[in-house]
C-alpha cells in the first residue's frame, strides 16, 4: 500500500513497508504542465551519457552535436556503469568520459573538451545522500544561474546517478529542469529491470518523487523499436565521415564480438532522447510519476504529479533524422 503525506516542501512515502523522507520545493501543477510541454526552436541541454557501456551513446553525442540549429548543448557528463566494460561505477565513469573525447575529436569538436565533465564514481546508496562530482556541481551551478522563466534539459541517457545527486545537492533545481531519460521498461512490461534504472534505484527514485518535470523514455516496449542492421548502416555511413564510420565499425565490432549471428539486428534507442527533444518521431502521454520498487516493478497513484512517458515510437523517422545529419558531419 502507497500512502502521502504533504506540505509545500515536504513529501513522506512508504513503499513496500520501506520509509523515505525527501524534502524538495513544491512545483505549481500548471508551471509543471507548461515545461512538460514539447519545446520549440533553439533549447539549451546537457547530455548525460554512459558512453563507453555500448554504441548507442556514441550515436546520441553525435546526433545533438550536429544539431545546432535546435540544441545548445552546454555540457557532457559522463555517467558510470559496471559490467563486461568495467569492472566498477568508477571505472566506467573515467571509461565513459575518455569515450566523449574519442567522439568530439571524431566530430572535430575538440573546443568541447573543457566542457566534458567527470561524474559520479559510485551510486548513490539512500535516496538522501548524493554522490558529488564535478558533473553534478556543474548542473546545479548551470540551473541556478538561469533567469527566471528559463529552464535546461537535461538529457540523459546512463544510470541517473549525477542527476539525482544534483537534485539533493540543490534541491531548488528541480524548479530550473526538465529531465529526459531513457530508462526503465514500459509500464505494460512484467518488470521493470532495465539496465539504466537497476544499477541506481535510489537515484531513479530521487528522480520520479522530487517533483521535477520529467520525460521519460521506458526501454523495453517502446524504444526498443529503434533497431538498425549492418547493410542499413554501410548504406547511410560507411565512407561518409570520420564519426559515420567509427560509428560503423564501433557498432559492428561489438556486434561481433558479442554474438552476432547470420542474421543481427542492433539496438540504438538512446538517440530517442535526442528525437524527442527534436520533435521527431516519439509520441508521448502524460502519465502519473510511477513509484520504483524494490521488487524491480512499478506502483501507480493517481494523486502523484504527471510527467511525461514516450509510448510510441516511429523507427523510420527517427532513423531518418539521424542518419541525414551523420552524413553531412
Amino acid at each position: 500500500m502507497i500512502q502521502k503525506k504533504s506540505s509545500p516542501s515536504r513529501q513522506v512515502w512508504w513503499a513496500e513497508g520501506e520509509k523515505y523522507i525527501m524534502k524538495f520545493p513544491a512545483v505549481d501543477e500548471q508551471k509543471l504542465l507548461q515545461r512538460l510541454q514539447h519545446p520549440w526552436g533553439q533549447v539549451r541541454m546537457v547530455l548525460d551519457t554512459d558512453a563507453y557501456n555500448e554504441i548507442d551513446d556514441q550515436y546520441a553525442i553525435a546526433y545533438a552535436l550536429l544539431r545546432p540549429d535546435r540544441l545548445n548543448v552546454e555540457a557532457i557528463y559522463a555517467a558510470p556503469f559496471a559490467n563486461m566494460h568495467a569492472a566498477s561505477p568508477a571505472e566506467g565513469m573515467e571509461k565513459s568520459y575518455e569515450e566523449i573525447l574519442r567522439v568530439l575529436e571524431r566530430l572535430s569538436r575538440t573546443d568541447l573538451a573543457d566542457r566534458v565533465l567527470r561524474g559520479s564514481r559510485g551510486y548513490l546508496t539512500n535516496e538522501d545522500t548524493p554522490q558529488p562530482s564535478d558533473a553534478a556541481r556543474d548542473l546545479v551551478r548551470r540551473a541556478m544561474a538561469l533567469p527566471d522563466g528559463e529552464f535546461l534539459y537535461v538529457v540523459a541517457i546512463g544510470a541517473i546517478s549525477n542527476v539525482a545527486s544534483a537534485i539533493l545537492m540543490e534541491p531548488r533545481i528541480i524548479e530550473k529542469i526538465v529531465i529526459v531519460w531513457l530508462g526503465g521498461n514500459a509500464y505494460t512490461w512484467p518488470d521493470t529491470r532495465e539496465f539504466n534504472l537497476i544499477q541506481d534505484t535510489a537515484a531513479a527514485r530521487v528522480v520520479f518523487d522530487c517533483g521535477a518535470a520529467v520525460v521519460q523514455l521506458p526501454c523495453m516496449g517502446v524504444v526498443s523499436h529503434l533497431t538498425t542492421t549492418q547493410p542499413e548502416l554501410a548504406h547511410h555511413l560507411q565512407g561518409k565521415s570520420a564519426i559515420a564510420d567509427y560509428l560503423y565499425e564501433t557498432t559492428c565490432n561489438e556486434v561481433a564480438q558479442y554474438g552476432g549471428g547470420k542474421c543481427w539486428s542492433r539496438v540504438i534507442w538512446d538517440v530517442s532522447a535526442i528525437a524527442w527533444l527534436l520533435g521527431e518521431g516519439v509520441r508521448d502521454v502524460l502519465v502519473h510519476s510511477p513509484i520504483v520498487n524494490n521488487s524491480g516493478r512499478y506502483s501507480f497513484d493517481s494523486r502523484r504529479h504527471f510527467i511525461r512517458c514516450a509510448d510510441w515510437v516511429d523507427r523510420d523517422v527517427i532513423f531518418a533524422g539521424m542518419f541525414e545529419a551523420l552524413g553531412r558531419a
